[in-house]
């Protein structure tokens, strides 16, 4: 696992044209954050100048989500909605990789939408120094200033996957940029899902000897997350055993 610190030289927008982009952004219960969020997001794309497509793939709400996504597919001819009946993280990311269009894809949250990142990842896919790119919460540069126990949990589940899974990195479930047909047979091998998905697929792209590259983030909690910490830790331990399992005796479960 490579680090790359904030020093990397970053492209401009203008140098990035035509590189065929794709923003996925999975989407539960974000009624409150939704429209402004990508409001925000598209104008600062637009600015770009990219040739891209925004993928918003919403997955079991029972608020107002997939009636604004609807809204937006209407007001932006760039953004794609898709629909998933379950609650499944996993199950929607995997389903939009799959759809994407991009010759390159970006994995963002409604609730962080990092351009500077998006930049940056790019740059790295672009001059072929990666085929996958994390922005990490743990990189030595990096400036995590949510609560400290949304920290404490980063810390916990990375050692974990550190002593369990012969992890190199320090962190995979933040964000991500990928070149799309490299990593499509990873997906494809993938079968934990639900909040699992993105971390099995970073180790699996480690474990096939693929380039990963992370890169420093700044992240700051916007507001409370839709799943509440204390529910979804039994729920990401039961995973990781599976994943457990999964990887490490090659068994499916």
């Amino acid at each position: 696992m490579t680090t790359i610190n904030s020093s990397h030289q970053t492209i401009t927008p203008a140098s990035q044209k035509a590189l065929g982009v794709t923003i996925i952004i999975p989407v539960y219960n974000e009624e409150v954050l939704l429209e402004s969020a990508i409001n925000e997001l598209h104008k600062k794309l637009e600015d770009f100048g990219w040739d891209y497509e925004l993928l918003i793939t919403e997955n079991g709400s029972t608020d107002r989500s997939q009636e604004i996504i609807k809204e937006l597919e209407s007001k932006y001819p760039q953004i794609r909605g898709l629909h998933t009946d379950e609650p499944n993280y996993g199950l929607a990311l995997r389903r939009a990789i799959k759809e994407a269009e991009g010759t390159y894809i970006i994995c963002d949250e409604i609730d962080i939408c990092d351009t500077d990142f998006y930049q940056r990842a790019l740059a790295i896919l672009k001059s072929d120094e990666a085929d996958l790119v994390v922005g990490s919460k743990r990189h030595p540069e990096a400036q995590d200033r949510r609560p400290w126990i949304r920290r404490l949990a980063t810390i916990v589940f990375n050692r974990l996957l550190n002593i369990l899974l012969n992890f190199k990195g320090t962190d995979t479930h933040g964000l991500k940029a990928f070149h799309r047909q490299r990593l499509l047979p990873i997906v494809d091998q993938c079968i934990v899902d639900k909040d699992i998905f993105a971390t099995e697929l970073v180790i699996r792209t480690q474990q096939a000897d693929r380039r990963v590259v992370e890169i420093p983030i700044e992240l700051e909690e916007k507001r409370q997350t839709s799943i509440p910490l204390f529910r979804r830790i039994p729920k990401a331990l039961r995973q990781m055993f599976r994943l457990l399992v999964v990887i490490r005796f090659n068994q499916k479960i």
